[in-house]
């Protein structure tokens, strides 16, 4: 039975991990938005959920105005949700939030290279290390030079996951700004600037696979 995104979702009202990830990853976001240059800030969201983490810190962020963001979630419910959120915030204008597949790197292709780049809530959904490294080597596509990365990874079964993630970010032109675990212990947050060369085409039609279904994900196991 594939799984209720829009009911997961909620977890974070009760869940005190996905608070604490939450927390950390919008520092994170409000801390690459300070770093941007002037003028126009272009970020994309890939598996957005509601977009609650860069909605989130745009609503008291001082450069909300500079944000053009497309955000691309399947769950049309949630994506509903997250249209509400910027309806209010008086962004319309500025934030597409589409109901799409996220793992096509043509639902992005007229907003990248992109500022500021959420890949939150995903390597945890992967079905093996091989797919990791290839969103990994795509995000070169996605980003300008100098441009931020943002994810998330659980560990599980006393298995440190999130240091893969970040040698393989350091092997493709990334270098590491932030790290930091969730008080529980239980979840990696990082952030990584681009120091390569944008590539002008995608790597692959689909960058990564998402199998929403992190008991059946190998090596990758992890909540999402």
């Amino acid at each position: 039975m594939a799984k209720d995104w829009f009911a997961w979702h909620d977890l974070y009202n009760s869940q005190e991990l996905l608070q604490q990830r939450l927390a950390i990853v919008q520092k994170y976001i409000s801390n690459s938005l300070d770093a941007s240059p002037a003028g126009t800030i272009q970020v994309v969201s890939a598996c957005s959920g509601d977009g609650r983490d860069l909605l989130g810190v745009l609503e008291t962020h001082p450069r909300a105005k500079d944000v053009r963001a497309r955000l691309v979630e399947l769950d049309p419910k949630l994506v509903e949700r997250g249209k509400e959120a910027i309806a209010k915030l008086g962004l319309t204008d500025q934030i597409e939030f589409i109901n799409g597949d996220a793992t096509l790197t043509a639902n992005f292709a007229d907003h990248v290279p992109a500022d500021v780049i959420i890949v939150a809530g995903i390597f945890g959904n992967l079905p093996n290390e091989e797919v990791l490294q290839k969103l990994i080597r795509n995000l070169a596509y996605f980003a300008k030079t100098g441009a931020f990365a943002i994810w998330t990874r659980g560990h599980r079964d006393g298995f440190n996951y999130s240091e893969r993630v970040r040698a393989i970010f350091q092997e493709n032109s990334f270098s590491e700004v932030d790290f930091q675990f969730t008080a529980t212990g239980n979840m990696a947050v990082g952030r990584h600037r681009f120091d390569g060369q944008t590539i002008s085409q995608p790597l692959d039609k689909h960058f990564f696979e998402f199998t929403g279904t992190p008991e059946k994900a190998g090596l990758l196991v992890s909540t999402p």
